[in-house]
């Protein structure tokens, strides 16, 4: 395959997981803060510190409100994460492969780029009551989702695909649980009140974690949750199970069985060892803080690497 067209797949992919994340992150923030007392004001700052973005946020609109944080994560074009943005870019990437993919694909990625141009020039983000918006494109994208399993072969095309996806997934995950744990807190005495349930609670809504959870675990307790988020083998969200389909997707690609043949193999190996063998007490007791940062700058080295060895010029000029 070649790379260019590689790229474009897995891009496209990573582009449509970032609108659907943010797109139920805001829908689970919205709905966490009609629950919380009216005078807890600081959830739509870690909202916005969840996606790196908050730097650019305070640059252009200072202190976080609800109305401008959705906007900027959802149809700010100066947000280079923004839904409209992401979806702009997963558009342009998919014309760039349109006789790659399926007609299907490409007209439900259409359909979600002007549904959400549609929501910004209508301002229905500034409704008193979004939430509907957001359910569109979370339905979606899990949609497209299923459309892109359903018409794509399994050729190298969907597993560079399924990569982008599952990287872009890990990471937000993470992110979203890093937040939790050292941000939304106002302090460390709120630990096991309402409202460290309430927030516990919205962060596995967040990730569509609550259901599977409580089946899993009952009570909502940190050191559960956090392991159901970074270590559950069977959980489509959790960070390990994203990491061994993305090594099933790579191994799929080399067609190597055993050990690694690549730069990204061993670095994506190396990384799930370390969750693989993990235990979740060490990891509180050490810092989680730590342990996840230490997995964002990792996994983000996983995908540099994935370009290094697929994507990059340079190194198929250097093959051949």
């Amino acid at each position: 395959m070649l790379s260019r067209v590689a790229d474009s797949i897995y891009w496209m992919n990573r582009y449509i997981e970032r609108a659907e994340n943010y797109a139920r992150f805001l829908d689970v923030n919205f709905n966490l803060a009609l629950e919380l007392p009216v005078s807890f004001t600081t959830q739509w700052e870690p909202l916005v510190v969840t996606t790196g973005d908050w730097k650019l946020y305070e640059s252009l609109y200072g202190k976080a409100e609800k109305s401008k944080v959705i906007y900027f994560m959802g149809y700010d074009e100066k947000n280079p994460n923004s839904i409209l943005n992401a979806l702009s870019n997963a558009r342009e990437n998919a014309r760039v492969v349109r006789s790659d993919i399926t007609k299907e694909v490409w007209e439900q990625i259409n359909h979600l780029y002007y549904l959400v141009r549609d929501q910004k020039s209508k301002k229905r983000w500034a409704k008193k009551d979004p939430r509907k918006s957001f359910d569109e494109i979370k339905t979606g994208c899990q949609l497209l989702y299923g459309i892109f399993d359903a018409t794509i072969s399994r050729t190298d095309g969907w597993h560079f695909g399924k990569i982008g996806q599952l990287i872009e997934r890990a990471d937000k995950t993470s992110r979203v649980l890093d937040v939790k744990y050292h941000i939304l807190l106002p302090s460390s005495n709120s630990v096991g009140s309402s409202l460290d349930l309430i927030q516990w609670a919205a962060l596995l809504k967040s990730v569509s974690a609550y259901d599977m959870y409580r089946k899993r675990f009952g009570k909502l307790q940190t050191a559960s949750i956090a392991q159901f988020l970074i270590l559950d083998e069977d959980f489509p969200r959790s960070m390990l199970h994203c990491l061994t389909r993305v090594e099933n997707s790579l191994k799929a690609i080399t067609g190597n069985t055993m050990g690694y043949s690549t730069g990204a193999e061993r670095q994506l190996g190396l990384l799930k060892s370390q969750l693989e063998y993990a235990d979740i007490n060490e990891i509180i007791e050490t810092g989680l803080h730590e342990f996840l940062d230490n997995f964002q700058f990792k996994l983000n080295e996983v995908s540099s690497s994935i370009f290094e060895t697929f994507f990059s010029l340079q190194n198929i000029v250097n093959q051949n």
